[in-house]
């Protein structure tokens, strides 16, 4: 009986203890939003962020015992929980406070520290009104220099407007010139608020010629549009946009486009430079303010030089461009039967379609044919294979001599013009010399550029088709041999 009874008891006691224990945790989540919004009166909105959203989740249902076992379990659990909950509480109620003590020990520093202030500024106060009539009797004193002092307010104003005239923040800042050239023509005293603007001009030119800015600001295209663009300036040297190098036009204040860019080395900086947000970014800059930007774009390439060449330097690049076109026409077809002999070489069925399967089909065809004659044959088709191979490849080695020949009787041309000039004109200017030097150096140049690649290509066509000349020439005499041991075979 007493085992029921206790089961008995048990239960009830469960049952009693489950709406007592909902209540006590509906009593401590109030308390606890409570306290929280007790809190929330002294704690920073940022501290006490994390704890409203967790109160504001939804509550999850609480689970129910099936047994004994498990409520006993339940009950640890949210006692556990409880512990822990209070400790995080306790934990965080001491957070709290310490931030209030610090709160409060920074007030009274700042407290302390005005009132020092307050009174170094009274002492001070007192003393500028003891010097104030010294200062006032100086200033009274110096009057009479006022007029010197101008002439060179004036003198500064006319350099700082020469100077800002060509810089390149003006295409940045307007409404700088006129003042400044207004107060360097003037021939009457400049007011207190002339002499703070121009202190100002000056302050700002020294500050932007240290900046990295972009802005927006009209650009003159190529074409002679205008077009507002945004624009990186790299202090007051560089300007660039859309990747491109602009060029400050000093005489209608305005940034144009180039007509050409300078060379890559240095016009590949100019994408990441636009790109970079923040850090260190590679540009390259011109010290003198578009002097060796200007020297840089009349400089010309490789190919604006050819007409310096004159005749021969167009008879060479012809010349070579007719080479190039059979080398590489040559070079495919050579390479498409080398494949196609690799291919061969794998399958003993003839294939009429590349070198080797056309001599393995002369064998086919002369099976009876004695050994002596059937080599004869197979020599016949190797070098008839051989041949066509090699067709146009003299033509790539001609023009591969002849091409510095042509370069070098340029060079005797063109040292021939040099004299002529020297003779007519003597050798004091060196301009007049220019042409016959450039025709001398240009013709050589192009000779050693369409021969050099014209060699090597003729070099590689050589091996390729030596290569397949000795695959041939290797089934040929297999061929051979293997018609010689059938014959003999027979005649035993």
């Amino acid at each position: 009986m007493r085992p029921k009874l206790s089961l008995w008891l048990g239960v009830m006691l469960w049952l009693v203890a489950a709406p007592a224990q909902a209540q006590e945790a509906g009593d401590a989540k109030a308390a606890e939003g409570a306290e929280t919004a007790e809190t929330a009166k002294t704690v920073e909105p940022a501290e006490i962020a994390p704890t409203a959203e967790a109160d504001a989740a939804p509550v999850a249902p609480p689970p129910q015992a099936r047994s004994l076992d498990e409520l006993l379990s339940l009950i640890e659990n949210s006692m556990q929980e409880e512990r822990t909950e209070d400790q995080e509480r306790l934990e965080r109620f001491q957070r709290e406070r310490q931030n209030q003590a610090k709160l409060l020990a920074d007030a009274q520093a700042t407290l302390a520290r005005l009132e020092a202030r307050s009174q170094e500024l009274e002492r001070a106060f007192q003393e500028n009104e003891g010097g104030l009539a010294e200062l006032q009797a100086t200033l009274d004193e110096r009057l009479g220099t006022l007029g010197e002092l101008f002439g060179v307010v004036r003198q500064v104003s006319g350099d700082t407007a020469s100077q800002i005239l060509g810089s390149l923040t003006s295409a940045q800042l307007d409404g700088r010139q006129e003042f400044l050239e207004e107060l360097g023509k003037s021939k009457a005293l400049p007011s207190i608020e002339k002499l703070e603007r121009l202190w100002y001009e000056l302050a700002r030119e020294m500050t932007e010629q240290g900046r990295v800015v972009t802005f927006k600001a009209p650009v003159l295209t190529v074409s002679g549009d205008e077009e507002e663009r945004d624009v990186t300036r790299a202090g007051v040297f560089t300007a660039v946009s859309g990747g491109e190098y602009l060029l400050w036009e000093q005489n209608i204040q305005k940034l144009r486009e180039l007509e050409r860019q300078p060379p890559t080395r240095y016009a590949e900086t100019v994408p990441d430079f636009e790109s970079a947000a923040n850090g260190m970014a590679a540009l390259a800059v011109d010290p003198s303010r578009g002097t060796l930007l200007a020297v840089l774009i009349d400089t010309r390439t490789l190919f604006e030089r050819i007409p310096d060449g004159g005749w021969v330097g167009y008879v060479t690049i012809v010349l070579g461009l007719i080479a190039a076109v059979f080398a590489v026409v040559r070079w495919v077809v050579v390479s498409i039967t080398g494949r196609k002999v690799a291919a061969q070489q794998k399958s003993d069925r003839a294939d009429r379609g590349n070198p080797l399967g056309r001599v393995m089909a002369v064998y086919e065809d002369n099976r009876g044919a004695d050994p002596e004659t059937l080599e004869l044959k197979l020599d016949e088709a190797v070098m008839r294979e051989v041949g066509g191979l090699e067709r146009f490849i003299w033509l790539v080695k001609v023009v591969s001599v002849v091409a510095p020949l042509l370069g070098l009787l340029g060079t005797v041309t063109g040292m021939i013009r040099t004299f002529q000039a020297i003779t007519l004109f003597g050798a004091g200017d060196p301009k007049m010399m220019a042409g016959g030097i450039s025709e001398a150096l240009v013709t050589t140049m192009i000779g050693l550029t369409v021969a050099i690649p014209l060699v090597l290509v003729h070099a590689v066509l050589l091996g390729t088709i030596k290569g397949i000349t000795e695959v041939l020439d290797e089934k040929s005499a297999g061929l051979i041999a293997q018609q010689a041991e059938r014959t003999g075979d027979l005649r035993v």
